[in-house]
C-alpha cells in the first residue's frame, strides 16, 4: 500500500534538517549552521501514533535567486512539493518573518496541498514572545511553535499532521489489486511493457491519480485480476547521472519499490546481464519484495533449441543473490508470454504472503536439525528451541537459539532452504531473525 509523503521545506537555515532528524529519529540529514547544506532531497520514515509516513527533507528555497545552485535547490523542493500530500513550512523565532517566508508561503499556497506552518528555534518553554504572534501575518492559520533541538511541540505538529493524511481504509481500492513496479535500467522496454499490458488488455483501464506519486500508476482488470502498474524511470550508475532530473527519477524509482508488492526486474535479452541489471535486482531484493526477472526482447535474440534454457542457467549464477526468482522470456513488442506473466506476479504475490504455522515450522525444524546436527564451537553445540513466523511481505522467521554466535550463516541458508523445499516460497526473499533465551543471556 503506498506510503502517504510530508515534505519538510522553507528559506535556508531555518532548522529543517534537523527538525527532519528529530522526527524520524536519526540523524540521517547532515545538519550545519551554513546555508544550503541540504541540497539535495532526503527520505526518512516517520511513524506516529501508529501511522507511518514518508518525510522528505529539502534544501532552502530562494524564489528569485540566479545562482545555479539555489535554482537547483529550489527545483528539487519544488518536486518534493508535487509529490507530497502534507507541507511542512518551517520559519526562525529569532529572525522572525523576512521577505523570503512571505514568497515562500506564497508559493505553497499555490500548490493547494495543506500547509502547516512550523516556527522552528522555540527553546525556552513557557510562555511566547510576542514575535510568535506576527507569523500569523503569512495567513496559514495558526502556527506551531517548536524547537527542533529539544524536541518541543513535535508531538502537537505531528498531530496536526495525521489531520490531513488518509486513512487506511481509504486506499481500499488498491488493496483488492497487486501492484506492480516495473524496473530495470534504461532501454530495456519497462514502458513498452506497461503500453503493451494496458493496449492489450481492455476490460478496465483507467489512470489513479495520487498526489503520493510522481506519475500515474496505470490500473489494469481483466481475467486475471486486477493490478496497478507502476512504470518507472530507468536506475543508471551514479557516475552516469549528469541530469538533476533524472537524478531525482532513481529516487522516484526506488519510492515505487517500495510501494510495490512485486517487482518486474526488465532485462535486455540483446545485451545479456550487466552489473547494473544486478543492483537494481538489489533494491527490490533488500526491500524484501516479490521479484520476477523478466528477460525482454526475446523475439529479438537468435535462437536455437538450447538458447532459453543455456541463458536461463547463465541467469540463475547472475542471479545467486536471488535464487528464489522465476524467470520468464517476453517481447513487450510482440506481446509474448504476458499472460503467463500476469500468472507469475499473482502467484510470487500469494508467496510472499505466505503464513506457515507455528507447528509445521517445528516440525520442519526438527526434520532439519535431525539431518544436519547444528554447529558446535569449542565444546558448545546450537540448540534450536523452536521457529515461529512474524510478519509476511517478506516472510519472517524467528529463532529461539540457546546461543546467538553459534547460528552461522551457512545453517541459516540450510533452514531457509528446507523451508523452502517443503512450503516453495518461490518468488519471494525471507528474513531470519535469531533470538536468545533472556535466561542464556543472564
Amino acid at each position: 500500500m503506498a506510503r502517504s509523503v510530508v515534505a519538510i521545506v522553507g528559506r535556508p537555515n531555518v532548522g529543517k534538517s534537523t527538525l527532519f532528524n528529530k522526527l524520524i529519529g536519526e540523524r540521517l540529514s547532515i545538519v550545519d549552521d551554513t546555508p544550503g547544506v541540504t541540497r539535495d532531497r532526503i527520505y526518512g520514515d516517520c511513524e506516529w501514533l501508529g501511522k507511518h509516513f514518508m518525510l522528505i527533507d529539502t534544501g532552502g528555497i530562494e524564489p528569485y535567486s540566479d545562482d545555479i545552485i539555489l535554482k537547483q535547490m529550489r527545483m528539487q523542493a519544488e518536486l518534493a512539493i508535487d509529490s507530497a500530500e502534507v507541507i511542512i513550512l518551517v520559519t526562525d523565532i529569532r529572525s522572525g518573518v523576512v521577505a523570503t517566508d512571505s514568497e515562500v508561503a506564497a508559493m505553497l499556497q499555490k500548490s493547494g496541498k495543506p500547509i502547516i506552518l512550523c516556527v522552528n528555534k522555540c527553546d525556552t518553554p513557557g510562555e511566547l514572545p510576542p514575535d510568535f504572534y506576527e507569523f500569523y501575518n503569512l495567513g496559514l492559520g495558526d502556527p506551531f511553535p517548536v524547537s527542533s533541538v529539544h524536541g518541543m511541540g513535535t508531538g502537537d505538529l505531528l498531530d496536526e499532521v495525521l489531520k490531513y493524511l488518509p486513512d487506511d481504509d481509504e486506499n481500499e481500492d488498491e488493496r483488492d489489486s497487486i501492484s506492480v513496479a516495473v524496473i530495470g535500467k534504461p532501454n530495456v522496454g519497462k514502458s513498452s511493457l506497461v503500453n503493451a499490458v494496458l493496449g492489450e488488455n481492455r476490460m478496465i483501464v483507467s489512470n489513479i491519480a495520487g498526489t503520493t506519486r510522481d506519475a500515474t500508476d496505470s490500473l489494469v482488470e481483466n481475467e486475471h485480476g486486477k493490478f496497478v502498474f507502476i512504470d518507472t524511470a530507468g536506475l543508471r550508475r551514479k557516475s552516469r547521472v549528469y541530469d538533476q532530473i533524472e537524478k531525482y527519477s532513481i529516487i522516484r524509482a526506488k519510492m515505487a519499490v517500495e510501494r510495490a508488492q512485486v517487482c518486474v526486474i526488465m532485462i535486455d535479452a540483446t545485451e545479456g546481464f550487466t552489473e547494473q541489471d544486478s543492483k537494481v535486482a538489489g533494491i527490490a531484493h533488500e526491500m524484501g519484495k516479490a521479484c520476477i526477472i523478466a528477460v525482454n526482447k526475446w523475439d529479438a535474440v537468435e535462437k536455437d533449441g538450447k538458447t532459453m534454457d543455456s541463458m536461463r542457467k547463465q541467469l540463475m549464477k547472475d542471479f545467486s543473490f536471488m535464487s528464489y526468482a522465476p524467470i520468464i522470456f517476453i517481447s513487450a513488442k510482440e506481446k509474448i508470454r504476458l499472460d503467463r506473466l500476469f500468472e507469475l506476479i499473482k502467484f510470487v504475490d500469494t508467496q510472499n504472503a505466505m503464513r506457515i504455522s507455528t507447528g509445521k515450522l517445528n516440525d520442519v525444524l526438527a526434520d532439519a536439525t535431525a539431518r544436519v546436527q547444528p554447529p558446535t564451537d569449542k565444546g558448545k553445540r546450537l540448540k534450536i528451541y523452536y521457529m515461529t513466523q512474524a510478519s509476511t511481505r517478506p516472510p519472517t522467521f524467528v529463532c529461539f537459539v540457546n546461543n546467538a554466535e553459534l547460528f552461522h550463516y551457512s545453517y541459516q541458508r540450510y533452514l531457509d532452504n528446507q523451508i523452502r523445499a517443503t512450503f516453495g516460497l518461490e518468488g519471494t526473499p525471507t528474513r531470519m531473525v535469531i533470538r536468545e533465551r533472556e535466561s542464556n543471556k543472564k
